[in-house]
């Protein structure tokens, strides 16, 4: 487990300092994350009452203590944002880090790939009243400028869960994403979007039977938006044979994805950008495997940047993930890093 220390101090010009030193991860039940952190014994890291470096008493030349408290006031909206970010940080810290490809629903069957520069947090959560995976954290990014070909990499994260139906014990907890590919109309006009990507690549020299962080699927897409249908996707998948099996150890490594969404109630923000409110999706996985299943879900935009879905998914094989799990995920477009 991977140990980090982050306090942050708060300098009489409001700037903040921050320390790494070690922390603790750990995931309890679906979808909760609790973060210990363990103070360091060396007195130089604390705050102490009296320190001549970091305590301002009343009268001093730079600043009195009224002058500090409405100082940290003014500032205590950009620290809690920062706060957030440095969050993520630590939960996608290298060597502890998760990210799924961008997705529909349950698969990765989608048209689209992330914009050169921008940043996509999610965390997905998948849950029954008897068990819960994995809760899947992860970033991606898009890396190739330009409106012709796209590319998007990203790192995955699976923290352990309560009940677990996978022996995460047993997982390497990190694996990693690319996708690259053109989207609609690129290649010319009414054009298809044409794409292929891998997902769960990970660390594991030996791969054993539904090993869901090692099983290097490789996969093609092929979408285009119909009238007012929405938008519609499918493609093939391959897997490594040694991870891609039904639970009876049959082979099963290779299958067929397809993928739907439809976005409606569109909306301005402020700035003027249309978005849709609510979009139904729904996908499917061939195969009895650990990817095979799907299912239909909801998603709602709070922003045209922050959204969260929900709904069931149901699993071929049921030894395996269960008979279903239902599924809540949260996603977060940051703005480009870079142009």
């Amino acid at each position: 487990m991977a140990r980090i220390l982050l306090f942050e101090i708060l300098t009489p010009e409001c700037k903040s300092i921050f320390f790494v030193k070690s922390v603790a991860v750990r995931s309890r039940n679906a979808g909760l994350i609790w973060i210990f952190v363990r103070t360091d014994s060396n007195e130089n890291w604390r705050l102490k009452k009296g320190s001549s470096k970091l305590n301002i008493k009343k009268g001093a030349n730079a600043m009195n203590s009224s002058a500090i408290r409405k100082k940290a006031l003014e500032c205590t909206k950009a620290r809690l944002v920062r706060g957030i970010l440095i969050l993520f940080l630590l939960i996608l810290w290298p060597g502890m880090a998760h990210s799924t490809p961008s997705t529909t629903y349950w698969t990765p069957m989608t048209l689209d790939i992330q914009s050169f520069g921008v940043v996509h947090l999610g965390v997905d959560n998948y849950f029954s009243n008897s068990s819960a995976f994995p809760t899947d954290f992860g970033v991606t990014v898009g890396v190739i400028p330009g409106d012709k070909l796209q590319m998007e990499v990203g790192i995955d994260f699976f923290a352990n869960t309560y009940k677990p139906d996978f022996a995460i014990e047993n997982q390497h907890p990190v694996s990693f994403n690319a996708k690259i590919g053109f989207l609609e109309d690129t290649l010319c006009k009414n054009a298809p979007a044409l794409q292929i990507g891998i997902f769960d690549a990970g660390f594991r020299s030996s791969v054993q039977a539904t090993d869901f962080t090692n099983a290097e699927i490789v996969y093609g897409v092929i979408g285009k938006s119909i009238c007012n249908l929405g938008r519609f996707s499918v493609g093939p998948y391959f897997g490594l044979p040694q991870a891609m099996r039904s639970s009876t150890g049959n082979l099963q490594n290779v299958g067929a994805m397809v993928a739907w969404d439809y976005g409606f109630c569109k909306v301005k923000d402020a700035c003027g950008n249309e978005y849709n409110k609510f979009v139904l999706c729904a996908d499917y996985a061939s195969g009895n495997n650990l990817l095979g299943g799907g299912g239909p879900g909801l998603y709602y935009y709070f922003t045209k940047d922050i959204d969260v879905l929900t709904g069931p998914v149901f699993f071929n094989d049921p030894a395996i993930n269960g008979r279903w799990k239902w599924t809540v995920q949260f996603d977060w477009n940051l703005p480009a890093l870079f142009k």
